[in-house]
């Protein structure tokens, strides 16, 4: 399995970061795409991809940190984005429900950003809550110059979902799929299986059984599970055509046989 979405590099696992990336393992999980918020995170996700194998990085400033991004952080976005285990720009977007930053400047900085990716022919991993529709409408200005992009934890409905694909992203599945109540389960549902990644967003979001507790990339697992249940096939059906798609997403892999 493959957790296209984890923060293990946050203080939540300053205490036990190899038991977690061991305990990932032992639960099946082969790859891990750790997402950067900010200049920090994303010099720690670097260098966390470069100290394991099984890792991988996206580097960028999350509209919750959005009037950080000057000239200087977005050179340096850049510069470790030219990382050889960079495989995304990312997690950018917009998020209306905090407004931790001013809602013009969250914009700003998501063009710069989706600018960035276009230059470095990167895809993009979006956050959006509460503003989907001026998410959607900045994606689509630049959504014909890039290599596709992931909507994490994707809000929206199963309408919504398909606009998204239609402008060649695929959608990330966490835990809420396992929430009662949640649309997100409606979506795992109806959409093609290829247009769904899976992801923990660890340490937040963890899936049923363990909601509310610190979540960790071996609770991908859980979610596997829970889009199996929904769609009537089989855990191994599902890991092996979600890990297809974020491989190819991601260009984690040069070609596929068979």
């Amino acid at each position: 399995m493959i957790d296209s979405h984890c923060h293990i590099d946050f203080k939540d696992f300053n205490a036990n970061r190899a038991e977690i990336i061991a305990a990932a393992v032992e639960a099946g999980v082969h790859t891990l795409i750790n997402i950067g918020v900010d200049l920090t995170t994303s010099q720690n996700s670097v260098q966390l991809a470069r100290e394991h194998e099984m890792i991988y990085a996206a580097v960028g400033v999350h509209p919750h940190d959005a009037i950080t991004l000057d000239n200087a952080c977005l050179e340096q976005i850049r510069q470790l984005a030219g990382d050889e285990k960079v495989v995304a720009i990312g997690e950018i977007g917009l998020d209306y429900y905090r407004d931790l930053s001013p809602r013009d400047v969250q914009k700003e900085t998501f063009h710069k950003q989706m600018q960035l990716a276009v230059e470095l022919n990167l895809p993009v991993v979006i956050h959006t809550r509460e503003a989907f529709e001026d998410t959607l409408r900045i994606v689509s200005e630049y959504s014909d110059k890039l290599p596709g992009g992931v909507f994490h934890c994707f809000p929206g409905d199963v309408d919504d979902a398909y606009r998204m694909i239609d402008l060649g992203f695929v959608l990330g599945v966490g835990g809420y799929v396992t929430y009662k109540g949640k649309s997100m389960a409606q979506v795992a549902t109806e959409v093609p299986l290829n247009k769904i990644i899976l992801e923990t967003d660890s340490p937040y979001l963890a899936p049923m059984p363990y909601r509310g507790k610190t979540n960790q990339p071996a609770y991908v697992k859980f979610v596997c599970d829970k889009v199996a249940e929904l769609r009537g096939v089989s855990s191994q059906e599902v890991e092996k055509i979600t890990d297809r798609t974020c491989q190819k997403q991601f260009r984690l892999v040069e070609t596929f046989g068979g």
